[in-house]
């Protein structure tokens, strides 16, 4: 057998919870958003006070001597020598209720959990507002370790409270007494810990991981970047969480990153300093080198990790700044981008603003010349689905090839070559009609093509309001402004014996119509329906009109399945129309 890659060591709950407060273990999801429900909390504690076993903990760790330097301003009394592989939630839920803090939960929104326990029925239950009148119940637990009154003298106040609401008798004044007595020592409730070698890589980390886990959750580098983040530089770590909360929250007075095209998370943007100040895209080899290992020798040093996270660091915060975020936002909306649900790839918004970062700060590149160029990338990136695919990869390659360029020209050069090397006539012509032959409601061929219609300043179809206008994002409704419309609508198909739901609702069927035209469309036949709304407009307005939205002459009594292909090819036309407006 080969030599183990861990140890098993006891805890018991109280040496956990000193642990993780003096940074012998390192918890940084106290501050993180969490996942786990109040109910799931409150079945741990019945577990663990029925003297059931609730799992494994399994640290790793960090390889790393203590007495260093740390990077950042959070002061810590030592750097953890344990990271949390396994039972973060766990030991999130148990140090917020035993210390009575706070958890941020996913939205970003905080909140102080309130587990109650009636020591009479030795039953736990989320506290609520009635729980909270009844005096039969302890409505926050936390209470008893919080030291703000001696545990016995906390049990006897509220034995006393509830014998002033009614008389108990002695032997049940013993029992509850008891019970009391047993949920305190819940702080010695014994917990069994896996501790990984120092030895072993992340790869390794992350096979034990799902090997052991029911879940088989998977996990990925960026999972151990930001744990290295929250122990040698948490204000980094702390600064993005509070950049990924504040494009969730607008704000009426100050600048914000908030915006209508993406709510990322932590990894994300930590993708973006990556690409943009290590120019990577595969995140194995820059764990490494931010853990200080010398890729050769496999040795740790200090001074290399310190010089790389001051990299690191350099980078995150031209990435974070609010200026830099929203000019990029412009290269979205000059694009025919207005809003993120019509955007198929966060991965590719995000690798986007990485390019745009390079572009802006290494090259210098002239701000208008910039987003324009910008735009073009986004397009086509967005259009091809470049990143969808082997994201890492890709990225990497567009990294790589950025070596050689030197000079602002030479940049736009690059950028502008692989567009057109994209966008050839092959891919108009046939990839793209191909493309549009979909059921897909997130397609980014669809989606290109209603930035298109923005682009060329087109009106909804029957409207006399601009898509660009009836998209602005912002705008929220009980109905959406614009709506997806059958031209052929399901019903009339399925009188005509088209009744399979792939032909129903091929791309080439929908157009964008107000709520109010959809409603009243219904299941009418396009010849029933064309002529009432064709009346609003004068008949340069209507053929201009059915030109934008790819609608040949005569289709309102055309084949259905001779109008679906004759229709991709013109929707490909007005997306080729679209980009060269760019």
């Amino acid at each position: 057998m080969s030599a183990t890659l861990f140890k098993e060591v006891s805890y018991s709950l109280s040496k956990l919870i000193a642990d993780i407060d003096i940074g012998e273990i390192g918890l940084p999801e106290i501050q993180r958003p969490f996942v786990w429900t109040n109910k799931k909390i409150r079945d741990l504690f019945d577990s663990m006070y029925k003297g059931f076993p609730v799992g494994y903990l399994l640290f790793w760790s960090n390889g790393l001597g203590g007495g260093h330097k740390q990077i950042g301003t959070v002061k810590k009394q030592k750097v953890p020598r344990l990271l949390i592989v396994d039972g973060q939630q766990r030991l999130t839920s148990l140090y917020a209720v035993l210390k009575g803090q706070e958890v941020v939960r996913s939205d970003y929104t905080t909140e102080k959990i309130q587990i109650a326990f009636n020591p009479a029925k030795e039953k736990f239950e989320v506290a609520d507002a009635a729980i909270k009148r009844n005096p039969e119940w302890i409505p926050d637990i936390s209470r008893l370790w919080s030291g703000e009154t001696k545990p016995h003298r906390f049990m006897k106040d509220y034995i006393q409270d509830l014998k002033e609401k009614a008389p108990i008798e002695e032997d049940k004044e013993d029992e509850i007494f008891e019970n009391m007595d047993n949920l305190y020592d819940l702080h010695n409730y014994p917990f069994t810990a896996l501790e990984l070698s120092r030895n072993i890589n992340e790869e390794d980390v992350a096979d034990v991981f799902v090997r052991i886990n029911s879940k088989g959750t998977l996990l990925n580098q960026a999972d151990f970047i930001l744990t290295l983040m929250s122990v040698f530089w948490d204000e980094g770590r702390a600064n993005l969480e509070l950049f990924c909360r504040g494009t969730r929250n607008p704000d009426t007075k100050d600048s914000s990153p908030f915006n209508y095209f993406i709510e990322p998370d932590p990894d994300q943007l930590l993708r973006v300093s990556i690409a943009y100040g290590f120019k990577r895209a595969r995140l194995q080899n820059v764990y490494n080198i931010l853990r200080g290992k010398d890729l050769d020798t496999g040795d740790f040093s200090d001074r290399r990790r310190n010089q790389q996270f001051r990299k690191l660091q350099k980078a995150q915060e031209e990435v974070l700044d609010i200026q830099n975020w929203h000019e990029f936002f412009k290269v979205l909306l000059s694009a025919g981008f207005r809003r993120g649900d019509i955007i198929s790839s966060e991965t590719g918004l995000i690798y986007s603003y990485s390019m745009y970062l390079i572009g802006k700060n290494d090259y210098k590149v002239d701000a208008f010349e910039l987003r324009k160029t910008m735009a073009r990338w986004f397009f086509m990136t967005s259009l091809t689905a470049r990143y969808s695919f082997s994201p890492e990869g890709q990225m990497e390659q567009d990294l790589n090839n950025l070596r050689d360029i030197k000079t602002a020209d030479d940049f736009l050069a690059y950028l502008n070559g692989i567009i057109d090397d994209s966008l050839t006539d092959d891919f108009w012509n046939i990839r793209l009609p191909n493309d549009l032959s979909s059921t897909s409601a997130r397609s980014p061929s669809l989606f290109a093509y209603y930035a298109s219609l923005n682009l060329l300043g087109a009106r909804g179809l029957f409207s006399n309001i601009k898509i660009s206008e009836l998209l602005e994002a912002g705008i929220r409704s009980k109905k959406s402004p614009l709506e997806r419309h059958h031209l052929f609508p399901k019903a009339y198909l399925d009188r005509i014996g088209i009744a399979e739901r792939r032909d129903q609702n091929q791309i080439a069927n929908y157009a964008l119509v107000e709520w109010a035209d959809n409603i009243k469309i219904s299941d009418k036949s396009p010849a029933d329906y064309l002529n009432k709304y064709a009346k609003r407009f004068t008949d340069r307005q209507l053929k201009r009109m059915m030109n934008m939205h790819a609608l040949p002459t005569g289709w309102e009594k055309m084949n259905y399945h001779e109008f679906l292909p004759m229709r991709r090819k013109m929707m490909s036309d007005i997306i080729k129309k679209g980009f060269n407006k760019l």
